[in-house]
């Protein structure tokens, strides 16, 4: 992920001139180096490249046909590749049945998404009543209805867990086992194995293949071949990366990423 991106025309509102608000030409986005929060709900989907959002509990990726909901109040700091190409939604809490206080990726199926499209082309002060409020109405609907997908990645706080994550980030392809973590940390294997499950929620493994997944996206939307990102996200052998994506995706790099070819001179470290 390239730049951190925010609609910053709203930054001076105390409330939405709209229960719901996001017109397309109104809010332009510039690059921030902080994290913030907003007393409003933010929903944030990606018409096309690959969005992410930061808080401190977690990391939560959206692709085209997924969108971040971002409960008010939540410090974040949203990211984005170059090529991506953003509507936010901004939703009073008190205009949308859904209440939740960490943020989470929502499906965003073909109504919802030209619902957005809609959306997003109406002027920014549209009429409360008639076709253009109803059309919000609609759409508050529809993002409430909206399933919730797992594709987040649980964030630790605990200082030990927290260092390893750090460094798997920095690292997505380090193949270090949790032996060696836990050697160097000077405490026992099964106490940072129980920790790591009390901070995440997932095993050291199951933690470090989704962390790998997840950094994958930006690559292969960027064009590079299937076989370079598995190789370089840590994985053994292509086959072994594309199996675990269609396990997390439910289709293959190659099909979510037409421009990622899996062809490629690569075969080996």
């Amino acid at each position: 992920m390239e730049h951190s991106i925010e609609d910053t025309d709203l930054a001076g509102l105390n409330r939405l001139p709209r229960p719901l608000y996001g017109h397309v030409e109104s809010l332009s986005n510039r690059v921030i180096g902080y994290r913030h929060s907003h007393p409003w709900i933010q929903v944030s989907y990606a018409v096309r490249g690959v969005l992410e959002v930061a808080t401190e509990k977690g990391r939560f990726v959206a692709l085209p046909h997924r969108a971040i909901w971002v409960p008010a109040g939540v410090p974040h700091q949203v990211y984005a590749s170059r090529e991506t190409q953003i509507r936010s939604l901004y939703v009073d809490p008190q205009a949308v049945s859904r209440s939740s206080d960490a943020c989470f990726v929502l499906e965003v199926s073909d109504l919802l998404r030209e619902l957005i499209r809609e959306f997003s082309a109406l002027p920014e002060d549209y009429a409360l009543e008639g076709p253009e409020g109803r059309l919000a109405s609609v759409l508050l609907d529809r993002l409430a209805a909206a399933p919730a997908t797992t594709l987040s990645l649980p964030w630790p706080s605990e200082p030990r867990v927290l260092a390893i994550c750090q460094a798997l980030q920095a690292r997505p392809g380090a193949d270090d086992a949790l032996d060696d973590w836990a050697r160097s940390l000077s405490v026992s294997r099964k106490t940072l194995s129980r920790l790591f499950v009390h901070e995440t929620g997932l095993g050291y493994r199951q933690w470090r293949q989704r962390l790998r997944l997840m950094h994958s996206l930006p690559l292969l939307e960027r064009g590079q071949s299937v076989t370079d990102v598995a190789f370089d996200c840590g994985y053994g052998s292509v086959s072994a990366y594309i199996a675990a994506f269609k396990a997390q995706f439910g289709c293959t790099p190659g099909e979510f990423f037409p421009m990622a070819q899996g062809a490629g001179k690569r075969t080996s470290r």
